[in-house]
């Protein structure tokens, strides 16, 4: 009996998820594929491995005793591959990596160009995330490395399966329509009766920025909830109220936009995140050189600003 390597991820993401539909989209797959591939792997070996409940499907005590040597030999397939690219003289591999809209548009293109120049043969894929799903989708192997952003104001929960190295930290800028503020550092207290266009208090950054303006002694009036700050500046730009961007994102303003530096620093750390297992694979150790190599030419610094 030979096992298919294929068929048993599919197995073992079916064992982590609960349901063919939530398997396929960790794997990329149709509902309709992932239940052909485990009704192949019953038939390969003879057994049967998923029985229905309800109107769902559940593993037999067979298909979670096989879906456990499953996340074995998945691993151990893993380390292999870390083994293997450790013996090679020239760096080959290949890397999914989870990316936010602003990092995409700024920070990944210089890194991405370090990268080809010292690397040429290793090939990077990424792949918008939301930035609460990031974590998540590293420590599962649907990523093998995300950036995610971390605010002291509002910390995040890390993963203790998870390696984080900071690639630099940004500071935010106040961005309001032209004319709206003097052209001199605001105090965020002033800001109490304006509106505002930020994402929302179920998103990282909206805790973070109700966390300050609560501090400051006001609750900020969401007049426009948008996740981007591309978009929240060219609504800002359309005089709809003022937001907050930071460094990275500055690139992104459009006219009729200003900015103006708050009083109180309003600070993030830009992070990459890998797992913990694995981090001594050396072309996910290349790219996280690159991407420091890349913020330091954006001039991020890696401390807070004094």
């Amino acid at each position: 009996m030979e096992l298919s390597l294929r068929r048993l991820r599919i197995l073992h993401e079916f064992a982590r998820r609960g349901t063919i539909t939530d398997a396929a989209a960790a794997l990329h797959y149709t509902p309709s594929a992932v239940s052909q591939q485990l009704s192949a792997l019953q038939r390969e070996i003879g057994q049967v491995l998923l029985e229905p409940a309800g109107r769902r499907l559940q593993l037999t005590d067979l298909g979670h005793t096989l879906a456990e040597h499953a996340a074995e030999i998945l691993a151990a397939e893993q380390r292999a591959r870390v083994a293997l690219e450790q013996q090679q003289e020239v760096l080959i591999g290949k890397l999914q990596v989870g990316v936010l809209a602003t990092i995409a548009a700024s920070l990944v293109p210089p890194a991405m160009a370090i990268l080809a120049r010292r690397h040429p043969q290793i090939s990077v894929r990424t792949r918008e995330v939301r930035p609460e799903d990031a974590l998540m989708s590293v420590r599962d192997g649907d990523l093998d490395l995300a950036f995610v952003l971390d605010y002291p104001d509002a910390p995040m929960s890390w993963e203790l399966s998870l390696e984080s190295t900071v690639i630099g930290v940004e500071q935010h800028h106040l961005i309001a329509p032209s004319g709206w503020l003097p052209d001199e550092p605001v105090d965020l207290a002033e800001l109490a009766g304006y509106d505002w266009v930020v994402s929302g208090g179920d998103t990282d950054f909206g805790r973070a920025l109700m966390t300050v303006c609560r501090l400051a002694g006001f609750e900020p009036r969401i007049a426009h909830q948008v996740d981007e700050q591309a978009t929240a500046m060219a609504m800002v730009a359309g005089q709809l109220g003022i937001t907050l961007v930071g460094d990275l994102g500055l690139a992104l303003r459009p006219q009729g936009a200003e900015v103006r530096t708050l009083r109180q620093p309003v600070l993030r750390r830009v992070v990459l995140v890998r797992r913990q297992a694995i981090h001594h694979r050396p072309s996910e150790s290349a790219f996280v050189h690159c991407v420091l190599d890349a913020s330091q030419s954006l001039g991020l610094s890696l401390d807070a600003p004094g």
